[in-house]
């Protein structure tokens, strides 16, 4: 049996009752996304609320929504928000991201979204939702997003390589253009099977052109490299 919860350095997050775990792309996404000068952040399908806690960690002063359709997810997300140090800037809503009307716009919008479009399908009916993208397609996110971001904000999301392509150009339709971008790799020589991406409502051109990286996170299994200790140090117990 696994373990029902995942201990950070400043927050712990019990995942028992969801569908979808803590695992490394989160906390990829949660240390990468620019958050730094966000007033307000938006966590869309936030599962554990583990982006929305390292968020609140990373930023001290930032108001964050976490927004999760599952209601059981939404439940726990919850409970390890209210656990945590920052229960009072951190609001946690059960709801579908396509209808999510806050009266507001966010300077910041991170995501870690369903993303097995071609998978075969698990057949835990959660964990389908979880991991697919039939009740959230990326067309879905990107609209949300496109309603919901500020005009000076930035939108950070975790999502396959093999989807980005498509991702960036669908993201283009909606007004949302590449800003950012990091190749994950495993393992060295390996290809790529995650990558990072950030987009702002400006076109990146110029002297703002797109900033282009890669991260490799093992130089062999269970060696970690100093980039990737260095981005997830300030999380993780082992580091």
């Amino acid at each position: 049996m696994s373990n029902p919860y995942f201990q950070f350095k400043q927050f712990k997050v019990c995942h028992d009752r969801c569908a979808m775990k803590v695992g490394t792309d989160g906390v990829l996404l949660g240390a990468w996304a620019s958050l730094e000068n966000a007033a307000t952040v938006l966590d869309i399908g936030t599962g554990t609320g583990l982006i929305a806690l390292m968020a609140a960690q990373r930023n001290p002063v930032a108001r964050i929504a976490a927004v999760e359709l599952d209601a059981d997810a939404a439940c726990q997300a919850a409970e390890n928000v209210q656990a945590s140090p920052w229960s009072s800037r951190v609001e946690v809503i059960c709801a579908d991201a396509k209808a999510y009307e806050p009266g507001m716009r966010f300077d910041a919008i991170v995501s870690n979204p369903p993303y097995f479009a071609s998978a075969l399908k698990s057949p835990e009916a959660k964990r389908v939702r979880a991991r697919h993208v039939d009740e959230l397609t990326f067309d879905d996110l990107l609209s949300s997003v496109g309603r919901l971001l500020a005009d000076e904000g930035e939108f950070s999301v975790v999502i396959p390589f093999d989807a980005s392509f498509e991702f960036i150009a669908t993201a283009a339709g909606q007004g949302l253009y590449l800003v950012r971008r990091t190749v994950v790799r495993t393992l060295a020589g390996v290809p790529p099977k995650r990558v990072l991406l950030a987009f702002r409502r400006t076109f990146a051109d110029g002297q703002n052109g797109i900033q282009d990286d890669e991260l490799l996170i093992e130089t062999e299994p269970r060696v970690y490299t100093e980039a990737y200790r260095l981005l997830t140090k300030d999380f993780y117990l082992s580091f």
